[in-house]
């Protein structure tokens, strides 16, 4: 059982989003793209991305393939330059991609992949799905899918979002305060 109260060094300030509200934000966000497609490549970015895409695709009713993608970064950081690393193990030639990711926070990170795939592969469309976006996120240049708007920047972790680099794996998402 997580201990919602205390973390590591850092404090739960509260829980963001319950295991039920991710539950609806993945139905949602399901519900928008099982009405779009019936067929895509799904590109989750690791490795936050990762619990969010296993919860999606098991909702998905169209035919997919599977892909990874990775750009580390810090979240927030507008100005992220790390090296991206897409093996590309399915040919993305005239198929509609879903790049996959826990959420949209600052945007930058999720506007370079959306860049890259459009600049260096010949997808027939390009899309975006997260659990939530935050509301200063910089416009990403693809259709977004998403489960929450939040309403402000708040650090947040959990379900995917790291805090210094753990607490990927709580089953909820929490707003951090720092002792």
């Amino acid at each position: 059982m997580w201990e919602q109260s205390q973390v590591g060094n850092s404090r739960v300030e509260n829980v963001v989003l319950t295991e039920e509200n991710i539950s609806e934000g993945v139905r949602k966000v399901s519900q928008k793209l099982n009405g779009l497609y019936e067929e895509a490549v799904i590109i989750t970015v690791v490795p936050g991305g990762i619990l969010f895409t296993a919860d999606l695709v098991r909702q998905l009713k169209f035919d997919i393939y599977m892909d990874y993608i990775s750009c580390p970064h810090t979240p927030g950081d507008r100005q992220n330059n790390s090296e991206i690393v897409f093996h590309q193990n399915i040919d993305l030639s005239n198929k509609d991609v879903i790049l996959v990711d826990d959420a949209v926070e600052s945007g930058g990170t999720m506007k370079r992949l959306v860049q890259h795939i459009a600049m260096n592969y010949d997808a027939k469309s390009i899309s975006v799905a997260t659990l939530f976006v935050k509301p200063s996120r910089v416009a990403i240049g693809a259709r977004e899918y998403y489960g929450f708007e939040m309403d402000n920047d708040e650090l947040l972790m959990g379900y995917g979002l790291p805090w210094k680099d753990k607490m990927r794996n709580l089953p909820y998402i929490s707003k951090v305060k720092s002792n």
